[in-house]
């Protein structure tokens, strides 16, 4: 029993030392980790600077300013208009006999269209005929008596007053033909007047009168031709607009005339007019309802393309702004005070810039106030820009610009 007592101390004692000194190995290798833990903290934070890490200058892209003469076509709402409109009328009454054109059809200067009952116009112009032949006897017989009476009264066999009953006679003679040879001009002028001719070349209205209608002289409407070659086709523009064109045109040193401008025409679909037109003439009045000014230009139409009362847009080329100053629209940004540009001065420091816009273009705006030539400009990375924040700033091209059609 003693044996076995002693046997099993021994064994506890054992395992006791042994467990001492694990724990002891476990201390010290917990002990050098977290030394060499303090060790990498303390070097990372010896050399790491004090407080966050400068941000770099954004990056933009800016354009340099420049003042240079633009070219501003401009586009309006327009339309087709005739060249001339003719109510054509009979001159003179009658029955309509016969229509000699197809309703709508396009008819030249001098065609035939309407033919009226002439038969009361010939025997008219007969009578007068006859009457001519009759005041042609009169005044024969009454010169012959004159020359007898002036003879005898040569000789003292006649009258002072028979000489003067004679002339009184032929004078009326010469007279009372002269009325029917009148009479006779107005009777044939009739009966020409029967046969309704075109005054115009163009399209003819669908209405006309119809055949076998008593038609009365300049009452009765038989047709409505419009000259539609060449065409005219109307805009309008504000008085306002009117006045700045003036004054930009004062500013030249050459004043721009009407043959400097070129005229075309673009349709719904998109096309063009294959020909150009010109300005005409416009309204020297300002309409009361609308506060605008009719201005008319014209242009060729051989084909017929362009038909009164078809709605065109009229695009004019020519008009130039002098010394303008054109900006992105991307560089372009409203704010509360109204639209404003990044400007970055010469220490590459981004500076709010308010700027007053004139007139848009395809891409971008002419400014009329706020910035200068030679004055850089953030066109792209705007949003990345802060007030008074430096730049990075990346030079870059702009392509000329031109204005799109503002009006109509």
């Amino acid at each position: 029993m003693l044996v076995t007592t002693n046997g099993n101390i021994h064994s506890a004692m054992l395992r006791f030392w042994t467990s001492v000194r694990l724990r002891r190995t476990g201390a010290v290798i917990t002990g050098i980790g977290f030394l060499a833990a303090v060790s990498f903290w303390w070097a990372q934070s010896r050399d790491a600077p004090v407080g966050p890490r400068p941000t770099p200058p954004a990056e933009v892209g800016v354009i340099e300013l420049s003042a240079r003469d633009i070219p501003l076509p401009l586009q309006y709402a327009g339309r087709v208009v005739g060249f001339r409109v003719v109510e054509v009328h009979a001159q003179v009454g009658g029955i309509l006999l016969k229509r000699e054109y197809n309703e709508g059809a396009a008819v030249k200067v001098g065609d035939v269209l309407f033919q009226i009952d002439p038969r009361p116009y010939e025997a008219a112009l007969a009578r007068a005929n006859a009457q001519v032949a009759q005041a042609q006897a009169t005044l024969t017989q009454a010169e012959e008596n004159f020359v007898r009476t002036e003879s005898l009264a040569s000789r003292g066999v006649s009258t002072q007053k028979a000489v003067d009953d004679a002339t009184a006679a032929r004078d009326q003679g010469r007279a009372a033909l002269q009325a029917a040879k009148a009479d006779l001009e107005t009777a044939k002028l009739n009966l020409e007047y029967t046969t309704v001719k075109s005054p115009i070349t163009g399209p003819t209205s669908l209405t006309s009168a119809p055949e076998g209608a008593l038609i009365q002289a300049q009452q009765t409407l038989l047709t409505t031709i419009m000259q539609v070659d060449p065409a005219y086709v109307n805009f309008t523009t504000t008085d306002r607009e009117l006045r700045e064109f003036q004054e930009i045109d004062r500013h030249r040193s050459k004043p721009i005339n009407s043959e400097d401008l070129k005229v075309v025409l673009q349709f719904a679909d998109g096309g063009t007019h294959p020909q150009t037109g010109k300005l005409d003439t416009r309204s020297r009045t300002v309409d009361p309802r609308t506060g605008t000014i009719q201005i008319r230009t014209v242009f060729p139409n051989h084909d017929n393309s362009l038909l009164p009362g078809q709605f065109v847009r009229v695009n004019i080329e020519g008009v130039t702004m002098p010394d303008a100053i054109a900006v992105p629209k991307a560089a372009i940004m409203q704010g509360p005070q109204g639209p404003y540009v990044y400007i970055v001065d010469a220490n590459s420091v981004a500076q709010v810039r308010p700027v007053r816009l004139d007139r848009e273009l395809t891409d971008s705006w002419l400014v009329r106030g706020g910035l200068k030539t030679g004055e850089r400009v953030v066109a792209d990375g705007v949003i990345r820009v802060r007030p008074g924040a430096p730049v990075k700033a990346v030079a870059m091209t702009v392509a000329p610009q031109s204005a799109t059609g503002a009006k109509g």
